[in-house]
């Protein structure tokens, strides 16, 4: 952990995550420079991730598939960054997940992630990060916020996406639907890392109060409404269950969350189920590249880097939510 995340450790022993670097804009009427055009951008991510989950969740949800390219990077990561290993080969350094997703880079034939940074900004001295979308044309990092890339799968491509209907940011909602994604983003996506990342048990224990509070109210919120805003999946939705399904097998136990497992909140828990269950997701979610990730490369978290076997969730069974669908 310390060589890939001691610039974000404050002098008090807090994890301050570091800034997106890449901000461009694509537009649906070009505008920007970048115009949303079908096989000009390719993402990559890696399926660990919960900020880069989220994207491959609205490209899945929106029908962008064929619009947008797909690369998954190797579960591993080092003091080098996000890797492309062929599953393959077996003279990679580091064993892969063995998944086809693991795979090569099919655009630049790049072996890690960091030479797409270097292309986009020779000065680049952060952390490399998915996810990270690559424009083609220009040879370079777009943009590597998942909340701009979320954003503009759902406004600049809709023209393109064969789920039309689906709106991940209704305007009638917006003001709200943006105040809670900040308090979830703050308190429980990034709560998590905040309590796995502190070198301090003071820090560690505020922001496990924090994060737990922040579960507490929203498992309230949860008993009134089968999503977080009514019978509508929004943007929030999937920002929160990208952090829940992560949960119980790796922040528990990795980061130390470990007031409750997710699975002891009624509410959260059949909520999680629900989600999971909407079509496509469950392809979205593979808890060894997850597992393999967290447990095998945060060295000083876990230097013996076994990967724990379980814990077992069942998330095919009923989830009991629907009765809400009149609330």
């Amino acid at each position: 952990m310390k060589a890939q995340f001691e610039k974000e450790q404050s002098a008090s022993g807090e994890f301050q995550r570091q800034a997106d670097s890449f901000r461009d804009w694509i537009s649906s009427d070009g505008t920007t420079g970048y115009p949303a055009v079908a096989d000009r951008y390719h993402l990559y991510i890696s399926l660990a991730c919960p900020w880069a989950s989220r994207t491959l969740i609205a490209r899945k949800l929106l029908g962008l598939e064929k619009v947008i390219g797909l690369t998954v990077v190797d579960p591993l990561r080092d003091d080098r960054g996000w890797a492309f290993r062929d599953p393959n080969s077996d003279s990679s350094e580091e064993p892969s997940s063995h998944e086809p997703f693991a795979s090569t880079d099919p655009i630049n034939g790049f072996h890690f992630l960091a030479e797409a940074y270097q292309l986009t900004d020779p000065n680049f001295d952060g952390r490399v990060t998915v996810p990270a979308l690559w424009d083609k044309v220009t040879k370079k990092i777009v943009n590597n916020c998942e909340d701009d890339i979320c954003r503009m799968f759902n406004d600049a491509f809709r023209g393109l996406a064969e789920n039309k209907k689906i709106d991940l940011f209704p305007r009638d909602i917006a003001a709200e639907q943006e105040k809670l994604s900040d308090f979830i983003y703050d308190k429980i996506n990034n709560g998590v890392y905040k309590a796995g990342f502190t070198t301090r048990q003071h820090v560690y224990e505020r922001a496990c109060k924090q994060l737990f509070d922040a579960l507490d109210q929203l498992e309230g919120r949860l008993t009134r409404s089968r999503y977080l805003f009514g019978m509508t999946i929004v943007e929030t939705d999937w920002r929160l269950f990208c952090t829940l399904i992560r949960f119980d097998v790796v922040y528990y136990i990795h980061f130390k969350c470990s007031l409750r497992r997710i699975f002891d909140y009624h509410n959260l828990q059949g909520y999680l189920i629900d989600l999971y269950q909407h079509d496509g997701i469950a392809e979205t979610v593979n808890f060894d590249h997850i597992k393999r990730h967290y447990y095998m490369t945060h060295g000083s978290l876990n230097p013996s880097r076994i990967v724990p076997i379980g814990p077992i969730l069942d998330l095919t069974r009923e989830h009991g939510r629907a009765r809400l669908d009149a609330g």
